[in-house]
């Protein structure tokens, strides 16, 4: 099982905030063993290599834009080798509450060789708000808001503050660096779930999260913004996950309408419009066409 001095943080990076970084690694850096910065060539990779020399990091610079799925896999394979037997994944943004790992850490080695992964309830930066774990369902998903000191079974954990054993990965097998960014986690848990192994989330274990580059408020609620880049592989992932052996159906049948309601209100809604629109039809078509890596029209 995994133990303090055995786990290593991986945090994938691309032209970070290095304040919001540097408050991350702060936090990180008291949890864990090891921690591997996996630099996408930001444009602001010299800031990066200056807090690596402060601190006790470890850094991979690549030279290209590789994507979230093969970076995080590039710090997999660096914390295999370095002996550790737990990898904490770790987007750039987040921040970790004190004694997350260890609360992680204690669900994860009470909880069998069947259980995957666990990760921590996130409270969005923004609002304050706590994000459900969730069981797919239909027509709808079961959300759950587990009471403080519970541990739930969950059907998908997103990828920052998932605590996964490397045994788990070993069976499983590594991140789907196709996909670029975007339903990365999805994919991967939907295959732990496909083998047989479990997922749960941890009440006790908390970490202050955003997604998306904003919040876009309507009448009855609120939708996550990202830019037409991200809609781009967001809508070309859901596609190549349709396809995907291990992809619920469940979640298909519910992800198709809900993948109608986006595309309507990104292009006729949501600002920039036009571009959104654009972006989401080349998604489709290569979604379609079952192409995989980087946006093509990315700048």
């Amino acid at each position: 099982m995994a133990n303090a001095s055995s786990i290593a943080a991986i945090v994938v990076t691309y032209r970070p905030d290095i304040a919001t970084l540097e408050a991350l690694v702060d936090a990180l850096l008291p949890q864990v063993e090891r921690l591997w910065l996996v630099d996408n060539a930001s444009t602001n990779v010299e800031a990066i290599r200056a807090l690596v020399t402060t601190r006790s990091i470890d850094i991979i610079a690549n030279d290209k834009n590789l994507g979230v799925g093969a970076g995080l896999n590039q710090g997999i394979t660096a914390a295999r080798a370095a002996g550790c037997t737990a990898v904490l994944l770790m987007d750039q943004d987040s921040l970790p509450a004190d004694e997350m790992v260890a609360r992680l850490r204690e669900a994860l080695d009470s909880g069998g060789e069947r259980l995957a992964a666990v990760g921590p309830a996130h409270v969005d930066a923004r609002t304050g708000d706590v994000a459900p774990f969730v069981r797919i369902g239909f027509p709808f998903n079961h959300k759950l808001q587990p009471a403080t000191g519970e541990v739930v079974d969950c059907d998908f954990l997103i990828t920052s503050g998932c605590l996964i054993p490397l045994r788990a990965i070993d069976a499983i097998g590594d991140m789907d660096a196709g996909l670029f960014i975007d339903n990365v986690d999805l994919e991967w848990c939907f295959r732990a779930r496909a083998r047989g192994y479990r997922l749960a989330g941890v009440a006790d274990a908390e970490m202050e999260h955003r997604i998306g580059d904003r919040l876009h408020w309507r009448p009855g609620g609120r939708a996550i913004v990202h830019g037409p880049t991200r809609l781009y592989t967001i809508m070309r992932n859901r596609v190549l996950l349709y396809r995907r052996p291990g992809t619920p159906w469940r979640w298909i049948a519910q992800d198709v309408p809900r993948a109608i309601l986006k595309f309507l209100g990104f292009s006729l809604v949501v600002a920039p419009r036009g571009a959104n629109l654009k972006a989401m039809c080349r998604g489709l078509r290569d979604g379609l066409a079952g192409r995989e890596g980087p946006d093509p029209d990315a700048g």
